[in-house]
């Protein structure tokens, strides 16, 4: 391997997943519980006003904590990431930025909202440029998790793909009412915690596409032997869960509270989540 200031560069693409992998793995607790459960202190110590101006709402802070928490779906589908679902991804990423900015501009078909909050560069001075990072990974998680619930009958198209739309409307349940509440965006109309009614229409539909552009772009039979192999690769669902789930808890969201622990009862279900805490750095740090 080459040296680059003193970091061997990995040679190829299977040295690099392998590398990814043993850093997940070293760092898993922080990243899937330590990451969530600061950003959740932060965020809403941002919220109550708090945190001084530099450090409230800090759009690089929230943009760095959203990227380290993506770092086990990342390094789970690096391996799989052939041209075909780049490509998805491509086709994707057009259109959460056509469909969000004209959802912007016209109120369809989330509702009349506006962003609250600075989250990072905004492409048109209108729409985060993170995006994607924020989206992609609450559609791709719920494909994965139902992948593992539904077992053999996942194999099925109609019921996999309605399973996962449904956990998808499932998780932005939890998320919208969260994110209104410690101000990252605001609708005109709230019905739901703050949240119009169509705004899960608006994520059928955006929901259905992005299900359906994963289910034909990535290789389903390597995700699932991924899933057996990598045991991290839902540990973006965990810190969601916790991020999102405490802070529906603080502002008292009793139903995105209990559809919170129903995610974290799936997960705990398919047995994700059962480490060995002193294999990671922190565990070995604590032990000394």
């Amino acid at each position: 391997m080459a040296e680059l200031l003193g970091w061997q560069v990995p040679e190829d693409r299977r040295a690099a997943t392998r590398r990814l992998d043993a850093l997940v793995r070293e760092h898993r607790f922080t990243i899937a519980v330590v990451f969530p459960l600061v950003g959740a202190v932060t965020l809403l110590a941002s919220a109550e006003n708090l945190l001084p101006p530099p450090l409230a709402f800090n759009p690089f802070f929230v943009l760095f904590g959203t990227l380290v928490m993506r770092l086990p779906l990342v390094a789970g589908i690096a391996p799989l990431l052939d041209r075909k679902a780049v490509a998805a991804l491509g086709l994707l990423t057009a259109y959460s930025y056509g469909i969000e900015l004209y959802g912007v501009r016209t109120g369809w078909p989330y509702g009349e909202f506006t962003y609250g909050v600075d989250l990072g560069p905004m492409l048109l001075g209108e729409v985060p440029l993170g995006l994607p990072v924020f989206f992609f990974p609450l559609v791709l998680n719920s494909y994965l998790l139902v992948l593992l619930l539904l077992g053999r009958r996942a194999e099925s198209m109609l019921p996999r793909l309605l399973a996962t739309l449904a956990t998808v409307l499932l998780v932005d349940l939890v998320l919208d009412p969260g994110a209104v509440a410690i101000g990252f965006w605001e609708y005109e109309l709230g019905q739901f915690y703050g949240v119009p009614w169509q705004n899960y229409q608006g994520w059928l539909l955006s929901g259905s596409i992005a299900v359906l552009l994963f289910d034909l772009g990535f290789d389903r039979a390597g995700l699932r032997r991924r899933l057996e192999s990598c045991e991290f690769m839902l540990d973006d669902l965990v810190s969601f869960v916790l991020l999102w789930g405490g802070i529906n808890l603080f502002y008292a969201n009793w139903v995105p509270v209990g559809l919170a622990a129903l995610l974290g009862g799936s997960l705990l279900w398919t047995d994700r989540f059962d480490f060995d805490l002193s294999e990671t750095r922190l565990g070995r740090a604590v032990r000394r």
